[in-house]
């Protein structure tokens, strides 16, 4: 269904002006209710007996999980807007998942750590810093809206940053490389910003 069977184009720009004034809708993006699927190459297959999320580099307790292992992970619910580089918005998604911060309290990052890089499937990578990823609302989501994840939009596991443009919240999750600097990722590499700020509109680097 597209939005204008949702809401008019006067309900549209009431809503984005309201977001707009809550400072919530970031420069050049435009409110959507729909949730677009957008991804590089093909959809990978979920094959719970092989699947792992192995977490390595800069940390004290170097770890693999398999699904059931990960399973058993403590979950939280989390709210948050969602901000594609390809200018559209969606608000008020409901998250749940595994906090990135239970991750960290297991593995323990060094004193050195300062940025990771998150591997998924097809070889896919994005970069984060690491305090970027130290917060409330970040986590590994295996739910959207109370449904679990489809696997057009990365089931079983969702990185989710709600504050950075949404190619770092990378589908597909399957590993966290701890790292004593920055490097780019797949779409770093090809152009895109290290960073990715939504309200500064770091799409592109220049």
């Amino acid at each position: 269904m597209s939005d204008s069977g949702l809401f008019s184009g006067d309900e549209r720009k009431k809503k984005e002006r309201e977001m707009q004034a809550a400072k919530r809708l970031p420069p050049g993006q435009s409110l959507t209710l729909k949730w677009p699927v957008l991804h590089y190459g093909s959809v990978p297959e979920f094959e719970p007996a092989k699947w792992e999320f192995r977490v390595w580099g800069k940390v004290e307790a170097p770890t693999r999980w398999t699904w059931k292992e990960f399973g058993h992970l403590p979950r939280i619910e989390s709210v948050s807007d969602f901000h594609c580089v390809t200018r559209w918005s969606r608000f008020d998604n409901q998250w749940k998942g595994i906090a990135f911060r239970e991750i960290l309290k297991l593995v323990k990052p060094t004193s050195e750590a300062s940025h990771v890089l998150v591997h998924a499937g097809q070889g896919f990578t994005a970069n984060v810093p690491l305090v970027d990823l130290d917060r409330d609302d970040v986590l590994l989501a295996t739910h959207h809206d109370g449904q679990p994840l489809s696997l057009d939009h990365g089931y079983p596991l969702r990185l989710i940053v709600p504050h950075l443009y949404a190619w770092k919240s990378v589908k597909w999750v399957k590993g966290l490389e701890f790292l004593n600097r920055d490097v780019a990722g797949f779409w770093e590499k090809n152009g895109y910003h290290m960073y990715g700020d939504p309200f500064q509109e770091q799409r592109y680097d220049e």
